[in-house]
């Protein structure tokens, strides 16, 4: 597939530096404009200071004051438009986990899978 031709943001959220690296060059390599965070709190300031993010992709599993679920929770409640992808490869989303018009990837994913939930919730943006 093309690149997309306007550049969308998106914040990568991910504690394992390898993972976050090839999702990072995954999601570059498609024409995504990526910014990274290590944590969820860490993810909450970069929400705070950069209006520009679109899309939220992060793992679930996460040290810190909050994991990714919960970092879910408060993108829907603080940042309404922004689009949340979910990702563990332990963890097993029930209804209700994520907000509704979030998605969930099992770890291990394929390249092509996460681009293509990418760009359906980008479009629904």
């Amino acid at each position: 597939m093309p690149p997309i031709t306007s550049p969308i943001r998106i914040l990568v959220v991910e504690d394992e530096t390898f993972i976050r690296m090839d999702v990072v060059e995954m999601l570059r390599a498609a024409g995504f404009d990526i910014v990274e965070a290590t944590n969820a709190d860490e993810a909450t300031q970069m929400l705070e200071r950069d209006s520009h993010i679109r899309l939220v992709f992060t793992d679930i599993d996460m040290p810190g004051s909050m994991n990714g679920l919960k970092l879910a929770a408060a993108v829907r409640d603080r940042w309404p438009p922004v689009r949340i992808i979910a990702t563990s490869g332990r963890f097993k989303v029930q209804a209700g986990d994520l907000p509704a018009d979030a998605r969930f990837i099992p770890k291990p994913y394929q390249p092509a899978q996460v681009i293509s939930a990418v760009r359906e919730l980008a479009c629904a943006a």
